[in-house]
């Protein structure tokens, strides 16, 4: 279950993944899979390659990538997810879900 993000964010990723960019959405989530996980950052792109090396470069293996046909993503979760938004200068996401 997501929620924290309204129609216009989502929209807006979208649009970034269609055009083949990288696009981070942060959104609060629950998911009994992952009990200590209360936010979830969807890394999209429509460009697989791109998607791949993004993971690559993040030491994250590309075979966990969401590869739905229009919005393939990454599921960042837990520490991973807050030292990569940091890396990417994405502080808005970090301090509006309390990633800090």
């Amino acid at each position: 279950m997501a929620f924290g993000i309204d129609r216009q964010q989502l929209a807006a990723w979208k649009k970034q993944v269609s055009a083949g960019e990288i696009a981070y959405l942060t959104h609060y989530w629950l998911d009994d899979r992952f009990p200590g996980a209360r936010t979830v950052t969807k890394v999209g792109c429509g460009d697989l390659a791109k998607l791949e090396a993004w993971c690559i470069r993040h030491g994250l293996n590309p075979r966990y990538i969401h590869r739905r046909e229009a919005f393939p993503h990454f599921d960042l979760i837990g520490p991973k997810q807050r030292s990569i938004l940091a890396e990417e200068g994405l502080w808005d996401q970090i301090h509006k879900f309390g990633l800090e």
